[in-house]
């Protein structure tokens, strides 16, 4: 873990053009359709500066397509989505290009420019977007990838890296952007096991830090750990939604239930 200088550019709150009691994202009542199919239909929820909140429900229920609508990678057919005071949920492809600085998401295909070596990908962004000075946006490069234990693959290509490595450097990627909010979507779903653990403790390690994050998985015990609060969803609708330790100790839905039963480790008997 970075040391208490090294964090301020993934967790100083900045409130924007909230007030310091609002969330920092609140989604009321989205709908997204693909033709006929109502894929998320009247969902609300707020993500509070600083918490970490985790999708849960089986798949097909919607919560990577949300995720998608809160990066502005699917529009929404109503509702509305205020992101820092400001209402974004119809905001045009330009202003989402700007947006996105302040939103990063992390998908399980990782993403990384293959052409490009580690750090190039870790620039490319702040430099280019941003239009922020090279000095700083090394330095800063430097710190995260001493955090994530990769200093020695700076001039590395992706090719080089396992697949654990890569999604840090995708995670540092982001980070290096200076976000308010972080998305993540499944993003250990395409690793091999051993790798799966290097990329939750480094997530772990962003919410100790009270990174704002909304957190798409299926990694139950690390849902368990780092939500703040969690929302169950099936058939694109919140079925249930609680804080961790009542939703994995006293489900309130059958659904929900047989949905954790499900997730339990088969029985030797």
């Amino acid at each position: 873990m970075a040391d208490a200088t090294t964090t301020d550019a993934t967790t100083t709150p900045n409130t924007g053009n909230r007030t310091t009691d609002t969330p920092l994202l609140s989604v009321q009542h989205l709908r997204k359709s693909y033709g006929d199919h109502e894929v998320l239909t009247d969902v609300s929820f707020d993500v509070p500066q600083g918490k970490v909140v985790v999708l849960l429900g089986p798949s097909g229920s919607g919560k990577s397509t949300l995720i998608r609508c809160l990066n502005g990678l699917e529009t929404i057919q109503s509702g509305s989505i205020v992101f820092d005071g400001t209402n974004i949920g119809q905001a045009s492809e330009k202003q989402w290009r700007s947006l996105r600085s302040t939103i990063g998401m992390v998908f399980q295909s990782y993403d990384l420019f293959p052409n490009l070596t580690v750090a190039d990908n870790i620039r490319l962004g702040p430099v280019k977007v941003q239009k922020r000075a090279k000095d700083e946006v090394e330095q800063q490069m430097d710190t995260l990838l001493k955090d994530v234990q990769l200093s020695d693959y700076k001039n590395a290509y992706p090719r080089e890296l396992s697949g654990g490595q890569k999604q840090r450097i995708a995670i540092v990627r982001a980070l290096a952007m200076n976000p308010k909010l972080m998305l993540f979507d499944e993003v250990t779903a395409s690793l091999d096991p051993e790798m799966v653990r290097e990329v939750l403790e480094l997530m772990l390690r962003l919410a100790k830090r009270h990174m704002t994050m909304i957190v798409v998985t299926h990694e139950l015990e690390f849902a368990k750990r780092v939500a703040d609060t969690v929302l169950f969803l099936e058939n694109g609708v919140i079925l249930e939604r609680g804080s961790a330790k009542d939703f994995f100790t006293n489900p309130k839905t059958d659904r929900a239930r047989r949905f954790l039963d499900s997730m339990s480790p088969v029985s030797a008997e």
